[in-house]
This record gives structure tokens, sequence and C-alpha cells, in this order.
């Protein structure tokens, strides 16, 4: 009888439970005390439960995706214009977020889930420095419910040199999924001052570029999508630290510069050649030379070549993204719009001291205009302020007296100093800070101080 049993329960333990699979040289079985699984079998339930995981992890870190119009609207409370740059990441993001939901298995569309396989457009942001590259970034942080990290290319190097390896922007984004492997590559990565790693013209061919061309080669895997081993500390691998493998395949890569000269290649691209040498050659038309200021939109992967980067890391960033120099108009808008506007972040520094600070019209065009003269854009705004304000605010703490400070254009161009009040006009308390309070006095005659800047 027992003979009997033994005979029943192998044959059944030679089976897969699940394929039914016999066991044999070229299948083997991992067998229990009630089944056996073959290793096909295995593998598939690794992937089951892998996706399982991934839909309760989808679920954790947001709601439902976040539409493109949301996503621009939100970048508008912080960025002011580039509507086409906006749109681009909004709907990058949003095919980021569909992505994710079809490698859970949550995409809804049944079987085809399994014929279709999405890939992911990685996007080059180009435009003049001061345009908002970083700001942009920065702000896309705040909205996705993905790990997001961005990493300054001027710091990486070929490995085996000083330097960070190009795997320590996966370190960094594992730390911020707070080490979970699985968060860190769903992960969106954005990288800066990307144009710093054009091989430089004057390098002889034979030179090897370990912080230019060296590093673009070192790209390739991570933004194409590989296995990348990452050490969990972030450091180089010597052997000793714990190492995790991370796929890359569903990392966004961000990349942004401001690609300095690039309007020189597309220039000499777009200008037809000359149809003649010496006094026959066609004089050059002032229109054709304005008409290259709007040069950026009609980059092709020929004029990145030209300025430095290779074509394997130009064609996997498929899509381009020109931002627009900010002109006047953009400028005042960036002072007195956005939430973190700067005439608001010093109108708040003066109200700690219950000073109410006020910019006229005129004064927020000369700033504008001085960043445009300095060709820094919107970042040398807050430089322009501190210069004019610098002096003010190392004297109004010690004179409380003073309730109100106004800048006007002449205080700008620096022809007037800064206008200093010791009471508040009829109607001014109301847009005091909540901050000001009686301790310097609402009484007295109005009368107009001066400082030297």
């Amino acid at each position: 009888m027992s003979d009997n049993v033994n005979n029943a329960l192998h044959s059944l333990l030679a089976r897969c439970s699940f394929c039914g699979a016999a066991h044999g040289p070229s299948t083997p079985l991992i067998t229990g005390i009630e089944g056996a699984i073959c290793e096909a079998c295995v593998r598939l339930a690794d992937q089951v439960v892998t996706n399982w995981g991934r839909k309760r992890a989808l679920d954790e870190m947001h709601g439902p995706i976040p539409k493109p119009e949301k996503i621009k609207e939100i970048l508008d409370a912080y960025v002011i214009g580039q509507d086409l740059g906006k749109e681009i990441l909004a709907v990058a993001v949003y095919n980021h977020y569909k992505r994710l939901k079809h490698e859970s298995g949550d995409s809804g569309f049944g079987h085809l889930h399994n014929e279709v396989e999405l890939g992911k457009s990685n996007i080059l942001i180009m435009g003049p420095t001061g345009t908002g590259k970083t700001l942009l970034a920065s702000t896309l942080a705040r909205i996705v419910g993905v790990p997001f990290v961005v990493a300054d290319a001027t710091t990486l190097t070929q490995a085996g040199y000083v330097g960070d390896d190009v795997e320590n922007i996966l370190a960094r984004l594992l730390d911020v999924a707070e080490g979970n492997i699985g968060r860190a590559e769903w992960g969106i990565v954005y990288l800066d001052e990307v144009d710093k790693l054009a091989r430089s013209p004057e390098l002889a061919t034979n030179t090897r570029d370990i912080s230019g061309e060296g590093v673009q080669q070192a790209l390739l895997r991570l933004v194409e999508g590989a296995q990348v081993k990452v050490s969990l500390k972030g450091k180089r691998r010597d052997g000793n630290a714990e190492e995790v493998i991370i796929d890359t395949r569903n990392i966004l890569f961000i990349a942004g510069g401001a690609f300095p000269g690039l309007e020189k290649h597309i220039a000499k691209r777009l200008q037809p050649a000359a149809s003649g040498i010496g006094f026959h050659a066609d004089p050059v038309k002032p229109e054709a030379e304005a008409a290259i200021a709007e040069v950026l939109d009609a980059t092709q992967p020929e004029d990145l070549r030209r300025f430095g980067l290779i074509p394997e890391f130009i064609g996997r960033f498929p899509v381009l993204a020109p931002l627009e120099a900010l002109d006047e108009a953009a400028l005042v808008r960036i002072l007195t719009e956005p939430r973190n506007a700067l005439s608001r972040q010093y109108q708040r520094l003066f109200a700690y001291d219950n000073v109410v600070l006020e910019f006229t019209d005129d004064a927020l065009s000369a700033i504008a205009q001085q960043a445009i003269e300095r060709d820094t854009g919107a970042r040398g705004l807050r430089s322009i302020l501190e210069q004019i304000l610098r002096k003010t605010m190392y004297e109004i703490p010690s004179q409380p007296e003073v309730r109100r400070c106004i800048i006007n254009a002449a205080v700008v161009r620096g022809e007037s100093p800064v206008l200093r009040e010791t009471s508040l006009p009829y109607g001014a308390e109301r847009f005091a800070p909540p901050e000001f309070g009686p301790d310097r006095g609402t009484e007295g005659v109005s009368r107009v101080t001066a400082s030297s800047g």
C-alpha cells in the first residue's frame, strides 16, 4: 500500500503543478511538500508578483494621472513665458505616467499590454542663460509623484578619473527614492549644463576628453536603458560597498543647456551660400541677419554635432525643446507675478523690519533693461536688486523711524538715493505687512529722507 502511495506521489512531483511539464534533463523542477514548479513558471510568477508590487507602488506614489494642462498650470505659477517648453515637459511627464501604468499591467487595454511596448522620449532643452531651464526642472520636481533628481553634468568625469562617475546620478535617484529600487526605476533625471559636455575644438584628435566626450559615451547606456550596478553609498565601486542593479529603461532623462554659439552653426546652415566672390558677391541683407534671432527653433541634430555632441548622444534625445530669450516685458512679469517673485521676496524681507517697500513701474522697467544689457536673463535680476538695496538693508534696522522705502527709475540708474518716508500715506496702512506694528509710531509730520544707495 505504501509503495503505491509513494509511486503516485513520485509521479505527481515529476510534473510541474502549474503547467504540467514533465521532469527531465532540460526541465528541472523545484519540489516542495505537495507540489513542484518548473523554471518557466518561476519566471512567470516573478513577473506577476513584480507587477503586483508595481501596482501598489504606483498607487502609493500618486493618485490620478495629472493632465498636461494641469501640469502647465502649476508651472505657470512659478515660470513666466516659455509656453512651448512647458507644453513639451507637461506632455513628457504625462506620457511617463502612462508608460508606468502600462509597465505595471494596469493600462486598461487588455491584450494590447503584451503586444505593445512603450518606449521613452528623452528631452533636450536649449535656451540662453537665465531663461528658466533649471527653474522649470526644479518646479517640475514639486509636481511629479515619482523620484526626481537634478544632476550637474559639469561634475561628471569618465570612469577611472577624479570626479563623479555617471552611476552617481542613479545613486542620488536611489537616495531620493529612499532606497526603493522599484521607485527609482520609475524616476526622472534632469541633466543640467549638458552643453558643457561638448568636445572642445581646441583639443587634439588624439587627446582623451575625460569630462566631455568621455562623459557623453558613459551616459549612453544610462540614457538608452541598461542594467547598471550602483553602490548603495554612491561611491566608486571598489569591491567593498554593497551594490544593487537598477534598470534605466523606464527612467526619463531631461537634459538642459545654454549651448552658447549654437546659433552660429544654425545660421551658417540656414544662410544661403554666396553667389559670387569679391565685387561680384551679393551683400548680406540686414533683414536676413535679424531673422537669425529665432534660429534655435530650427535646430537640427547636425547643428548639435557641429557644436560638439556625439551623434549617439544626440540620437538618444529625440525631443528638442528650445526656450526663447526673455524680453523686457517678460522680465518685468518675472519680477512681480510668480509666487517666488523677487519683488515680493524683498518686500517680505523689509516687512520683518516693519518697512513697506515699493517699486514704481518705471523702476521695474529699468531693472529689466539692465538685466538685458548684462545678458544674464532672469538670473541677473537678483544681483541688480542686491546692488540697489544693499545700503538700505544695512541701515534700515538701525532707523526705526523709517516706515516706507520707494524705488524709482532714478534710484535704479544710480542718479538718486533710495527714498525713505517716516510715515505712510493715507490708505497705505492696509497694505502694510502683517508684522507691521505700532512700535515705529504713526504720528508726526511725513518727511522724506535719503540714503546713499
